[in-house]
């Protein structure tokens, strides 16, 4: 793709994300940070580099698809979607108002871009699922993607859909944990701890491979060897850091489901201004 993010580039471009749901979240004055700041890295190299789509023709019956289960965290794809030009950057200002193309958790039909409405945690691995099964009956190429967070990895239908998605063998469909070991009330292991993830996965008969989420080479190559896994649909845990790039919101639960205010975005908005310089 022409807009194709290559190592040096990514750094740069994940800190224009970042600045870009730090703004419209603090202009919305409500809102999830963290997970979106977690979670942005991960999307961007698979929005940039990895699936394949029309932006165009955002119907294209051919495409991939994305569903984020964890779906608080959409602003991480408006960010995506506005830079991709899925719609003018203008929306942006408007998220969470009455009436606006974007809403606090994605919206079908409302949102260019958006595969399914989701918000009831759990329930995108499900629709995932039925994609892959419907891609292969239709035997089509398309590959299903689905992010979903450690914190809803404690919902039931989760598992369903895991042991649904290895008895049918989809290869087809890669799940991403977007694994940053908070939730709203707190440590996700001090919560309902779900570990050992890995083993869970595997038990699952799920191919797993466990990476650094904010890595580029290791986010690029784990989604290369998912696309090239044959029999088994594919995890990545990807190890994250809530609030990443904001060194106040990073490990630090209470950003879960709040927005900056003035000052902080504009505290925030320095520090990644001068890792932007760094860079």
């Amino acid at each position: 793709m022409s807009n194709r993010l290559t190592e040096d580039l990514f750094k740069e471009k994940t800190t224009e994300l970042r600045i870009s749901i730090l703004d419209m979240l603090c202009k919305a004055g409500s809102g999830h940070t963290g997970g979106s700041l977690s979670a942005v890295d991960i999307l961007a190299v698979l929005y940039y580099n990895v699936m394949n789509y029309n932006p165009n023709d955002l119907k294209w019956n051919q495409r991939d698809r994305m569903i984020l289960s964890k779906s608080h965290c959409c602003p991480a794809l408006y960010a995506i979607y506005a830079d991709l030009g899925f719609f003018d950057a203008s929306e942006l200002d408007n998220l969470r108002q009455i009436g606006a193309m974007l809403q606090g958790h994605p919206t079908m039909g409302r949102t260019p871009g958006i595969e399914v409405s989701a918000g009831s945690l759990g329930q995108g691995l499900s629709i995932a699922v039925g994609m892959a099964v419907a891609s292969k009956i239709d035997d089509t190429k398309n590959r299903i993607y689905c992010m979903i967070g450690d914190g809803e990895s404690q919902e039931g239908q989760i598992w369903e859909a895991a042991m649904a998605a290895g008895f049918h063998h989809l290869d087809n469909l890669c799940c991403i944990l977007d694994s940053n070991k908070l939730q709203i009330d707190g440590a996700v292991e001090s919560v309902m701890d779900i570990n050992p993830i890995k083993d869970k996965w595997l038990a699952f008969n799920w191919n797993v491979i466990e990476i650094d989420g904010h890595d580029f080479s290791q986010i690029e190559d784990a989604f290369a060897k998912a696309e090239s896994y044959k029999s088994k649909p594919t995890m990545i845990i990807a190890n994250t850091i809530k609030g990443k790039g904001v060194s106040f919101m990073e490990n630090n639960a209470a950003w879960h489901g709040v927005a900056p205010n003035k000052e902080q975005y504009e505290k925030a908005l320095l520090e990644l201004r001068c890792e932007e310089i760094k860079q």
